[in-house]
């Protein structure tokens, strides 16, 4: 029997990944696509155009992670394919895999591309909680913050994440090599960084497009709130798109799938939302951001990887 060349075998794998997702999730998406035929049509076309901004707000702040530029069409392309490769594997990884392999195609060595990636989501993480912290200096009251968590969880979820911490210290205080390939990286890590900060453009288009991914996607659902008509400010909508997505940043689920929807939902409600039209604003907006362009971005990730983009 004849066997397949490794790389038309990772040319296929997408799609077949894409599929058994699909299928497992099939009554989320016949419900996701009932509630967008009862909605307003120019909003979702406007909750679409946020979702494809994403993309190159994530082109910008990863050309602003590196100093050697990279070919701007290539990066734009394989930006997309590592948002479908996010969705196929555990939170982080697939985007991080696909990046990582573009910039070792454009010559940039392994350390200096892996401590892009760490700057890269290092920016990230710091726009998403600066945004999150700012509107909840702006709108104080507007998420009812008692309703996110049952009572008396918070002790045990603070002291379970201290014991995590606490454990990864000690095994980095006990294990040399670990220790030192650690120490190693940071060296890289902070070498890149002060590079890229010398330059004014690679700086700016770090941090601005670290501000603008996840202010993009928050815009993405208030438009979806508002075409199907949830009573909730946009300004608050934005605010529970954030504080869900830091809740759940940590959640090791193929794209968030599953956690994200479910933090989504309380985190509406909790904004004063009805729960019914919550669930419904939630379906649609994971329907437009993430399954609409999922078989296309399966499909652009297999193109890339038979092209040797990636």
């Amino acid at each position: 029997m004849r066997r397949l060349p490794l790389r038309q075998v990772l040319c296929l794998a997408p799609i077949v990944l894409v599929t058994v997702i699909a299928v497992q999730h099939r009554s989320v998406l016949v419900e996701g696509f009932g509630h967008l035929r009862t909605a307003s049509w120019p909003w979702l076309l406007a909750a679409g155009g946020a979702t494809c901004l994403t993309w190159v707000a994530a082109a910008v702040t990863r050309q602003g992670a590196v100093v050697q530029p990279l070919p701007k069409r290539r990066l734009l392309a394989t930006q997309f394919a590592a948002g479908a490769a996010n969705h196929l594997l555990p939170t982080g990884l697939g985007s991080s895999a696909v990046n990582l392999r573009f910039m070792a195609v454009c010559g940039i060595p392994l350390a200096r591309s892996s401590a892009a990636v760490a700057l890269y989501l290092l920016a990230e993480s710091v726009g998403r909680v600066g945004l999150l912290a700012a509107l909840l200096i702006a709108f104080p009251h507007a998420l009812r913050v008692g309703g996110l968590l049952p009572a008396g969880t918070l002790g045990p979820l603070l002291l379970i994440a201290g014991a995590l911490l606490a454990v990864a210290a000690g095994v980095l205080v006990l294990v040399r090599r670990l220790r030192t390939a650690v120490w190693s990286f940071l060296h890289s890590a902070l070498g890149e960084a002060r590079s890229v900060h010398t330059r004014p453009s690679r700086a700016l288009a770090l941090w601005g497009g670290s501000l603008a991914f996840p202010a993009l996607q928050a815009a993405g659902l208030a438009a979806v709130g508002r075409a199907l008509d949830l009573p909730v400010a946009p300004a608050h909508m934005a605010l529970a798109y954030l504080a869900a997505t830091v809740a759940v940043a940590l959640v090791p689920t193929p794209g968030g799938l599953g956690s994200v929807e479910a933090a989504l939902i309380v985190a509406l409600v909790a904004a004063g939302g009805p729960v019914a039209v919550a669930t419904a604003v939630v379906l649609a907006y994971r329907i437009i951001t993430v399954w609409v362009p999922l078989v296309p971005g399966a499909l652009t990730l297999g193109a890339l990887v038979r092209l040797k983009v990636i």
